[in-house]
């Protein structure tokens, strides 16, 4: 659990995981992609074929839009290559907002809704 500080001093609890983002980011489907835990959040997508490795950026970067409710800052696009053998060639990172990845817009927007007048 971590908190959002708000404009007027209040806090907002956050649901995190032990990597820091919220417990439910969408993950990447597949097993060789992942969130990593620094800073800047690169989510990662392997594959061998490129297209493929694109593709499956695209459909977790639309499911993590929607479970988020606004677009995701991406903040770059990393593409790298790994030649060493039985590794996926190619290494697509999303390098994300880390308090997007967290949740915290739908924790301000849920945050908002609950103070608004005739709320409660």
């Amino acid at each position: 659990m971590s908190e959002l500080a708000s404009d007027n001093t209040e806090s907002i609890a956050l649901h995190l995981d032990e990597a820091g983002v919220s417990v439910d980011l969408p993950r990447p489907a597949h097993a060789g992609d992942q969130v990593q835990g620094v800073p800047y959040r690169p989510v990662e997508f392997r594959d061998d074929d490129l297209p493929t490795a694109l593709e499956r950026a695209a459909s977790w970067l639309r499911r993590t839009q929607e479970w988020l409710g606004e677009p995701v800052d991406v903040i770059a696009i990393h593409l790298d290559y790994d030649d060493g053998e039985n590794r996926p060639y190619y290494d697509v990172k999303l390098l994300c907002n880390e308090e997007d990845l967290a949740g915290a817009p739908i924790a301000l927007r849920e945050h908002v809704a609950k103070s608004a007048p005739g709320q409660g």
